[in-house]
């Protein structure tokens, strides 16, 4: 992240401040002189690829209409600001559901925007046009099609076509009233003169943004930083007013990381989808990013509701969350460590839910609607077996916690509830 002259001091409440009760005790390397280099100075939309892109995941389950209109709401309830609901040229489901979607934001008056998918094909938007005609709001069409020379290779595809697809697709929408976004598939390994050639014609004839896309996860932070200053030179120099989108894939493990560097470098609007669900290895998370905006101080939205955005996405689509899952996993904030308990006990035992909640932790769980859990292993120390005791309001019997801690201390894993409540029910 771009830096100014040197880190500075996270600040704490705490019972062992200064007179004020404030106690400087994080050295935040993240946080570099934020008031002169924010993270970004320009608004950063955010768009949730969940409804469309994550769907065509082959492990995933197109949610019902129920789970979607449930995820619609959420997303509202986080600020995310547009929600790409379907590709409705797939057929009368997508249409129905796009539509269903599309009304319940009319209807609840959410403010989050609608988008849709479509090839650059006039066949593709129709449906987008005659939904948005209906119900009647704008849904933003977000016309794709493939750019980089391995595409044109495999499709038999020349630029003299994808310039024709690109310019009777877009003056189709514009004629129709709705907002486009162009598109271009693999941008990240598409040549400079090609995206020169395909974004001149997409903004002459009325793109009103253009989305950089790394569709197989290709890019890394330097790549993404190139291709979105090039872009924006390319913009400058035609004297126009242009978004830019940037939508990235996982394949190497840099789908929240290049988002977070796409913002900085310049993005208007980054995409991801809920637990990054997505073809082949996924998308970007979105929300790791937003949960990341939020503790850079990019954002002040309220994420409250981010672990039941998290629990709803992996009910709608029946996708298992990891256990090691950040936020939203079992394990995120739990430990059977006794050092680690050890630090967290003695931070309570202060009073300072602020340090406890921080000290084993780079985010702080109470803030996202979940809490720190100690349990007892073949790692742990006695501290672990009383905190765990006298959380349930249980008899702390120095023979009751031996007995449970020569338990754990005999096997090889974290020892279950049950295993423990058998014991105290023993020795009860």
């Amino acid at each position: 992240m771009s830096g100014g002259h040197g880190p500075t001091w996270g600040m704490a409440r705490s019972s062992e401040g200064n007179g004020n009760g404030e106690q400087e005790i994080v050295y935040d390397w993240n946080m570099l002189d934020v008031s002169a280099n924010p993270l970004t100075t320009h608004p950063v939309e955010f768009f949730d690829e969940t409804l469309r892109d994550g769907i065509q995941s082959p492990s995933v389950v197109d949610p019902t209409i129920e789970a979607k209109l449930e995820l619609i709401h959420l997303m509202d309830s986080l600020g995310i600001h547009v929600a790409d609901v379907a590709l409705p040229a797939a057929g009368k489901r997508a249409q129905d559901d796009c539509e269903a979607v599309c009304q319940e934001i009319v209807s609840a008056k959410l403010s989050i925007r609608p988008a849709a998918a479509a090839r650059t094909v006039v066949s593709d938007i129709e449906p987008i046009a005659a939904i948005s005609q209906r119900v009647g709001i704008p849904i933003e069409v977000y016309a794709f099609i493939g750019s980089s020379p391995i595409r044109q290779l495999a499709e038999d595809w020349d630029l003299d076509r994808i310039l024709k697809n690109t310019a009777d697709s877009i003056d189709f929408a514009v004629k129709e009233g709705l907002p486009i976004t162009y598109v271009t598939e693999d941008t990240t390994r598409s040549q400079p003169s090609t995206l020169d050639k395909l974004f001149r014609t997409a903004i002459g004839h009325g793109a009103h943004a253009l989305c950089l896309s790394d569709t197989v996860g290709h890019a890394t932070p330097d790549g993404v930083r190139r291709l979105i200053h090039w872009t924006k030179d390319l913009i400058r120099g035609m004297g126009e007013k242009v978004r830019i989108d940037w939508h990235g894939h996982n394949d190497r493990g840099l789908g929240v990381v290049n988002a977070i560097f796409a913002a900085e470098f310049g993005a208007d609007r980054v995409h991801g989808t809920g637990l990054g669900v997505g073809e082949r290895v996924g998308n970007a998370a979105i929300d790791q990013v937003l949960l990341n905006f939020k503790l850079l101080g990019a954002i002040d939205n309220d994420l409250t509701n981010l672990l039941l955005y998290c629990q709803a996405v992996s009910r709608a689509c029946a996708v298992p969350i990891p256990y090691n899952y950040p936020l939203a996993g079992t394990d995120a904030f739990r430990t059977a460590t006794g050092v680690h308990a050890a630090a967290i006990i003695k931070a309570e035992a202060k009073g300072d839910a602020w340090l406890a909640d921080r000290i084993y932790s780079a985010v702080p769980a109470t803030e996202f609607g979940k809490e720190q859990e100690i349990e007892i292993g073949h790692y742990s120390g006695l501290s672990n077996v009383r905190y765990w005791l006298e959380k349930r309001r249980l008899s702390t019997d120095e023979a009751l916690v031996k007995t449970i801690f020569d338990k754990a201390k005999s096997g090889s894993r974290v020892l279950t509830e049950d295993e423990v409540m058998a014991i105290v029910r023993k020795h009860s």
